[in-house]
């Protein structure tokens, strides 16, 4: 099929990813709602996008949508079965620099650590891109120090 993903979304009730998409060939706007089946608040929001993504017979329509997209649509209505809202759910996919990742749970804190890899991808200068520079040297702005008694030994080390 000659299908071009446009856009997509999540329905809460009954809990479906819907699709906005062009077909090629007719050169028409079309909507595909997709049905989430068996998904709970224990499902692994990764596998479950996968499987929809390669097992079903959705898989045409989904094959211009990134594997990162579905998931994030997953966690989303995985989130509203758990009660939080969607604005909850979608604060939840932005790096605060201030965030304690240590008070996340191990699921919380995949999501971000994902987040921070495709961040760092996207930001990232490749060789041949324009303003590339091989050894790039910053100064950033020095902060006082804190003194720390772990810091100090009495070795004199």
């Amino acid at each position: 099929r000659s299908i071009v993903a446009k856009r997509c979304g999540v329905r809460f009730n009954p809990p479906s990813i819907v699709l906005l998409y062009v077909n090629t060939e007719t050169k028409k706007l079309r909507k595909r709602v997709i049905p989430i089946r068996n998904f709970t608040t224990f499902s692994d929001c990764g596998k479950a996008a996968e499987q929809l993504k390669e097992h079903t017979r959705h898989g045409d329509y989904l094959e211009g949508v990134s594997q990162s997209q579905l998931e994030k649509l997953h966690v989303i209505l995985q989130d509203h079965l758990n009660g939080f809202s969607l604005k909850h759910s979608l604060a939840s996919f932005h790096l605060d620099p201030n965030e304690d990742l240590n008070k996340l749970d191990d699921k919380e804190l995949a999501r971000k650590k994902g987040q921070m890899d495709r961040e760092f991808e996207r930001n990232r200068k490749h060789k041949d891109d324009p303003g590339f520079v091989y050894d790039l040297e910053v100064d950033f702005e020095k902060t006082p120090q804190e003194n720390c008694s772990w810091d100090e030994s009495d070795d004199g080390f």
